[in-house]
């Protein structure tokens, strides 16, 4: 019984760890976890639990901050912020209720990398389903079949929600990036979450096209120097 209760003792401290780094609110918290919410609920922001430079994943596993576990939802976190940054800063109804979902699907992937794969069968984490993949292919599309055909590579610029929306395209690279790295470094990761991260990049760049679309802002086409 005493192994048990240190167990879930463990496991409720992680999640509280998880909610500091990751979770703004608390209302997202109690959405994600539904269990015993106010075990994970403190009025100080800061715990010191990670002042020597470790931290718990979902599950109580000690891991160093630099950890690639670590390495990916912070970079996943961060991808979140720019998503948050591009809503702002485009005004489009349609674009910003999808990019409210896409941030929603960032904390589940977000919870996913979070976790200890040794112990997540034993706890509610929210799940990645393939309609959020095609979710975003249907919006990619829909997008699409405004936008003039591509001619040139185009560089970012023109507007700054179009080169925000750049930015949040090449963190969702090196997101995408960092979860491959734990692949090949045998460490579990869904393949959904790649999938989806895959898929949201190409919706990201479509998206940026399609701003410059909306506010009648000229794509800068780049013009390679050959022979000069």
């Amino acid at each position: 019984m005493g192994s048990a209760n240190q167990n879930k003792s463990s496991i409720s401290h992680s999640f509280k760890l998880f909610y500091f780094y990751f979770v703004p609110h608390k209302s997202i918290i109690n959405s994600f976890f539904h269990q015993q919410p106010k075990r994970i609920m403190s009025s100080k922001i800061y715990t010191k639990t990670g002042d020597l430079g470790k931290t718990s994943l979902i599950g109580g596993t000690k891991v160093p901050k630099s950890h690639i576990r670590i390495d990916a939802y912070g970079t996943v976190d961060e991808l979140n912020s720019y998503i948050g940054l591009v809503s702002d800063y485009f005004n489009d109804n349609n674009s910003r209720t999808t990019l409210k979902e896409i941030q929603d699907r960032l904390f589940t992937i977000g919870s996913s990398l979070a976790c200890d794969p040794e112990k997540e069968p034993k706890m509610k984490i929210p799940d990645l389903k393939e309609t959020d993949i095609t979710f975003l292919e249907r919006e990619i599309d829909g997008m699409n079949e405004v936008l003039p055909p591509m001619k040139s590579f185009i560089l970012p610029g023109g507007h700054i929600a179009v080169s925000t929306a750049h930015v949040a395209r090449c963190v969702c690279r090196r997101a995408e990036r960092c979860c491959v790295n734990m692949q090949e470094h045998e460490l579990f990761v869904e393949p959904l979450v790649i999938k989806y991260l895959n898929r949201l990049s190409d919706y990201l760049f479509v998206l940026s096209r399609y701003i410059s679309h909306q506010l009648n802002i000229a794509e800068i086409k780049w013009h390679p120097r050959i022979g000069q």
